[in-house]
């Protein structure tokens, strides 16, 4: 239950309306790769696609042994119609889905999390900068 893989700039980019947790469907060379904590979200995103969900730009490189995989391929999403259905009404209304993070469940299976997100303004991310400096100061201050 080691496995929290964090999307960073995600929380630094987008305000989180909704989080869901959806199932991967992944290559065994894949899983070992992930286990080991090789894998990358930064340019990530997901979309639509006869009405099923994928993500694009998850990047896990290969492990290097006798089972390989494609590191960037599309890959898709396990969530039930209904869920899917919402998402799809929320994407028309200017909000667009980022992959947060990968973890493990109690049944160790790997799952990721999927944020609904609206993009943050410059502004907003000025904010966001600030607030973390005064954090910080307060975390100094306090030791």
């Amino acid at each position: 239950m080691g496995i929290n893989i964090v999307n960073k700039k995600a929380k630094f980019e987008f305000f989180f309306e909704r989080t869901e947790d959806a199932g991967i469907v992944l290559v065994g060379s894949e899983v070992k790769s992930i286990r080991e904590g090789k894998c990358s979200l930064v340019d990530a995103f997901c979309f639509f696609e006869n009405e099923e969900l994928f993500i694009r730009g998850m990047n896990i490189p290969n492990k290097g042994n006798a089972y390989s995989h494609e590191p960037m391929r599309n890959r898709k999403l396990l969530l039930k119609k209904k869920e899917l259905r919402k998402l799809e009404k929320d994407l028309i209304k200017g909000l667009t889905i980022i992959p947060y993070r990968i973890h493990e469940n109690v049944y160790g299976i790997l799952k990721m999390e999927i944020c609904l997100a609206k993009g943050k303004k410059l502004y907003d991310k000025r904010e966001t900068i600030k607030e973390r400096d005064i954090q910080r100061e307060q975390q100094k201050q306090n030791i």
